[in-house]
């Protein structure tokens, strides 16, 4: 059984929803609180193309040192009052957790002495990369995959990481041809019955290794689901109402992550985060166009919306016109967040004109937008409370955002191209042809999916 069960949304009124504000605040060891008021950047940076090695790992730390080193100065420079720092670990430094812990170390270290000599708030996430996506895991929850990122987190934790976050693939095996081929009944399987199934023994174990190191297990993203689906259907590779659709459903497995102890921010490339707020109440991290550096999107303000966390995504050690990528990155985002706390301080219904011109001008151009809308996100979360279960969740979720979509199309309010708008009978039909047993369905997409790719007996099946 989870540790927490959510039959009801956490907010009562769309007028208490809203960016820089959550109704569980997290406060950090420095004192540094994450949606009490405020809305905060958080950095996101990597390195050039480079080789990872051991030979090479005092080049890599120098790198990371010097960009924490300038982001820090500029941030300093710019008044910012405080700010969160991620680090997406890359593949060799989860598989080499000692590799990863280092970084980790040598970032934070500079971020204490900022904070010790001038006084500048910041918190850590770190963010080791899922592996367990290798062909030669032996199953999700064990073998040396699953051991090295544990190892990850908790070193991590111990050498000064304040959040522990990932963008787990649980499901990612079948979920990947459910885009290609959008099949809206395998995203299904993969996302309300294994994705969830892995959130939960993959979350119980982070937040045990949170409550031992006195970190805070922060939130999980669909990244590799629904952003993939995103990208693609920019691409025009497939419909955008299948990817916002596959992106609301995704909250329901996002949502497990804080069903079994994370307490946020919510990790930002999960724009589902707006859901998972709208139930659980956690602060949540959120990207929009400040994160054009590492991916285009059609939700550049409207991510802002109910945001605590402004990120811009993971931006390469590259020099620009203006300096360093990630510097450059950090002036955005502190910009931008300076003008949201500005409206904040003009008192309530100022934040909330604010939030709605950030909802505004991008929901009717396009379905993926119009789903975080906050009035949508509220009615549609409202329907997934309703379930008490995952797979039902996750099936109320899609039917409760085609529901939407028909009716948004039909009054005007959303721009759905004619050659989409038979997606949204397709997907419906698909999901209503659902068996209604979780077992019985469970046995169909194992017979139908099974291969080299999925192997059921990874996930216990």
């Amino acid at each position: 059984m989870p540790k927490k069960y959510f039959n009801e949304l956490a907010y009562k009124s769309i007028d208490d929803f809203v960016y820089g504000s959550s109704i569980y605040p997290v406060k950090c060891k420095n004192g540094l609180v994450i949606g009490g008021g405020q809305i905060y950047p958080e950095l996101n940076f990597t390195l050039p193309t480079m080789l990872i090695t051991q030979e090479t790992m005092p080049e890599v730390l120098q790198q990371y040192k010097s960009i924490i080193e300038d982001a820090c100065k500029r941030a300093r420079e710019l008044y910012s009052q405080g700010f969160v720092v991620e680090i997406e670990l890359l593949p060799p430094t989860t598989y080499h957790p000692e590799w990863g812990i280092e970084i980790i170390k040598t970032v934070r270290n500079v971020m204490f002495d900022y904070e010790q000599k001038y006084g500048l708030k910041s918190a850590l996430r770190v963010t080791p990369v899922d592996i367990r996506e290798d062909r030669e895991s032996v199953h999700m929850w064990k073998g040396k995959h699953w051991d090295a990122i544990l190892e990850t987190f908790e070193g991590s934790a111990k050498v000064g990481a304040d959040f522990l976050a990932i963008e787990s693939i649980g499901g990612k095996d079948i979920h990947d041809d459910a885009l290609v081929y959008c099949e809206i009944t395998k995203s299904l399987f993969s996302l309300g019955v294994l994705g969830a199934r892995d959130m939960s023994k993959l979350w119980s174990a982070i937040s045990d290794i949170a409550d031992r190191t006195g970190s805070i297990a922060s939130g999980d993203t669909a990244c590799g689901f629904s952003n993939t689906a995103m990208v693609l259907a920019d691409r025009g590779y497939i419909p955008k109402v299948f990817s916002a659709v596959v992106r609301v459903m995704s909250a329901v497995r996002s949502l497990v992550a804080v069903e079994e102890g994370a307490v946020g921010p919510h990790k930002d490339c999960g724009y589902e985060g707006v859901y998972v707020k709208a139930i659980s109440g956690i602060p949540i991290a959120m990207e929009g166009k400040s994160s054009a550096c590492a991916h285009l999107s059609s939700l550049g303000n409207i991510a802002a919306a109910v945001a605590d966390l402004w990120s811009n995504e993971s931006v390469q050690n590259i020099k620009l016109l203006g300096g360093m990528a990630p510097t450059v990155s950090m002036e955005q985002l502190i910009y931008d967040c300076r003008l949201m706390n500005q409206a904040s301080s003009r008192g309530k219904e100022q934040a909330i004109l604010l939030r709605d011109m950030l909802a505004d001008s991008d929901s009717h151009l396009d379905p993926q937008a119009y789903v975080l809308r906050p009035d949508v996100v509220l009615r549609i979360s409202q329907e997934i409370v309703k379930e008490n279960d995952h797979l039902n969740r996750t099936k109320a979720a899609a039917l409760a955002t085609i529901e939407e979509l028909r009716k948004a199309s039909a009054e005007d309010k959303v721009l759905i191209e004619e050659r989409e708008q038979s997606w949204l009978d397709i997907m419906e039909g698909q999901i209503e042809a659902i068996p209604q047993d979780e077992e019985e369905f469970i046995k169909q997409m194992v017979e139908e999916n099974a291969s080299d790719k999925f192997v059921p007996a990874k996930y216990g099946l």
